[in-house]
């Protein structure tokens, strides 16, 4: 499945990222939707969840967020809708691990 987010804020260190397989992180900005897909490994075979989905999260609950390859680059977003079938664009797609 996959969730849809509003990115809410970002950290500076995002737009610094120079190494090649890291600089998609120069590309997120505030308001924009993103959408992440959970898959094997990230899910977790008891619950068939990825961690960090916002499962819970409702309206304005604010989720923090974190980019693999580069702890500096953080935020925080919020769930918009959760999508069974997964349409994500290629861009402004990620996966949870």
């Amino acid at each position: 499945y996959c969730v849809e987010f509003r990115t809410e804020s970002l950290s500076q260190q995002c737009a610094l990222e120079t190494r090649p397989y890291a600089r998609w992180m120069q590309y997120l900005r505030e308001g924009h939707t993103v959408c992440v897909t959970c898959q094997p490994p990230a899910m977790s075979t008891a619950t068939q969840r990825c961690s960090g989905d916002g499962h819970n999260a409702h309206g304005d609950k604010i989720l923090h967020w974190e980019a693999i390859g580069n702890s500096q680059c953080q935020g925080t977003w919020k769930k918009i809708r959760q999508l069974e079938h997964c349409s994500c664009p290629l861009v402004h797609s990620f996966i949870f691990t």
